[in-house]
């Protein structure tokens, strides 16, 4: 089986002196191997097939057979580290936290601890603001609120 600290190796290395970075890396039962990635900015089609040619080059498929997915860290997935917080300071997030619950808001500052989010609500014309400093231990994963205003 392929080792993922040989892929994360050889992907950081690829992708040193750039603005993107490695979210998530799986090795599989098989060797299937994925490849999360994410940019301060934004992440190509172009930048994903770079990455896959470099590991391609790398591991040969002769030694040992293996299976590769690289692909961005979807809309859809959760944030697994401190970069994609700050990276998305001032949108809208869904923090849920470890006992289940949800709170909804603008996420507004992220440090190596937790983060800060602030929401306004309205209940029958009496508007309310709530800021909440949540410890990365509390929270079970945040997701980007998908709107289609």
């Amino acid at each position: 089986m392929i080792d993922k600290e040989a892929i994360l190796k050889e992907v950081e290395a690829k992708l040193q002196d750039t603005d993107r970075f490695v979210v998530e890396i799986t090795v599989k039962s098989g060797n299937r191997i994925t490849v999360l990635l994410d940019s301060d900015t934004s992440i190509t089609i172009d930048d994903c097939i770079a990455v896959n040619r470099h590991i391609e080059s790398v591991f040969d498929r002769e030694t040992e057979d293996y299976d590769l997915t690289v692909s961005s860290s979807g809309i859809d997935q959760p944030y697994r580290m401190l970069r994609q917080y700050v990276k998305n300071i001032g949108r809208e997030v869904d923090v849920t936290f470890t006992d289940g619950s949800v709170f909804t808001g603008k996420l507004i500052a992220a440090d190596k601890d937790k983060i800060t989010v602030y929401r306004k609500t309205k209940v029958k014309k009496v508007e309310t603001e709530e800021t909440k400093e949540i410890p990365y231990t509390e929270i079970k994963h945040t997701k980007e609120v998908i709107s289609f205003k």
